[in-house]
């Protein structure tokens, strides 16, 4: 199973970009979300369904899960049916609830307003295309790999970028460990060409550490700011909407 968010891997928070852009409900990005923890919920990775066991069950029942509905590079591409669904079924699969609750808080935190600016339908097919696109680029540079890539980081990657276009100057929190963790808020345009420079370090050293895929990552990212540069043209720009003068300041 390749595991968790790198975001939280390298110590580094997003947090709620700017309010000072409007909100609209965005009912694609909270069903994504609340079907993926229905999911792992449900599943053995989360390890609170009797059904699956304990113990050594648990974890043969949890290998079993990821290898049937993860992407198995080895397996993807010697033509059977079950195995080309397989980078579709693996968005909607984590392994562990760091993982899980990784992916959603970026989805949650970067998805409402890209949502918002695509649409519902439109955004639906960006986020399952580019994370379907995502896996499969990984499997494609790790074809002779038998370990089993779960997880929707590589849709969320593309999710990031297409918000760095839409939004460059939306302000986003972020916890840096070598600040002491000091809550300061940067543009994307700051924020998210780090988190890629990251991203490109780590996929270098991906033999050196634990198994996350971050070439999934980059090509998420990639697909999802091309598609935005392409579909949309140019950035939406954030205007901070001004507060409301004091009583007695108003004129007549």
């Amino acid at each position: 199973m390749i595991g968790n968010w790198s975001v939280v891997h390298f110590g580094t928070r997003l947090g709620r970009a700017g309010r000072s852009v409007p909100r609209s409900p965005a009912p694609v990005t909270y069903g994504l979300i609340a079907l993926c923890c229905l999911l792992f919920l449900t599943g053995p990775a989360a390890g609170l369904n009797p059904a699956y066991g304990s113990g050594e069950g648990l974890l043969a029942a949890q290998r079993a899960y990821f290898h049937r509905w993860g992407v198995v590079p080895a397996e993807l591409f010697e033509g059977a049916p079950r195995a080309a669904l397989t980078p579709a079924t693996a968005l909607f699969v984590h392994g562990s609830w760091v993982h899980l609750l990784g992916n959603m808080l970026f989805l949650y935190v970067f998805g409402v307003m890209t949502e918002e600016r695509m649409g519902r339908v439109q955004f639906t097919l960006f986020y399952l295309g580019c994370g379907y696109l995502a896996l499969l680029g990984y499997a494609a540079a790790n074809d002779d790999s038998t370990q089993s890539l779960v997880g929707a980081s590589g849709a969320i990657s593309a999710v990031l970028g297409a918000f760095l276009f839409l939004f460059p100057g939306a302000r986003v929190t972020s916890l840096l460990p070598f600040l002491l963790f000091l809550p300061l808020r940067f543009p994307a345009w700051v924020v998210l060409p780090f988190w890629v420079a990251l991203q490109w370090v780590a996929a270098g050293r991906a033999d050196q550490g634990p198994g996350v895929a971050y070439l999934a990552h980059l090509v998420g990212f990639g697909l999802g700011f091309g598609f935005a540069w392409a579909r949309f043209g140019r950035p939406t720009r954030v205007k901070p909407t001004p507060a409301p003068a004091p009583e007695g300041e108003n004129q007549p």
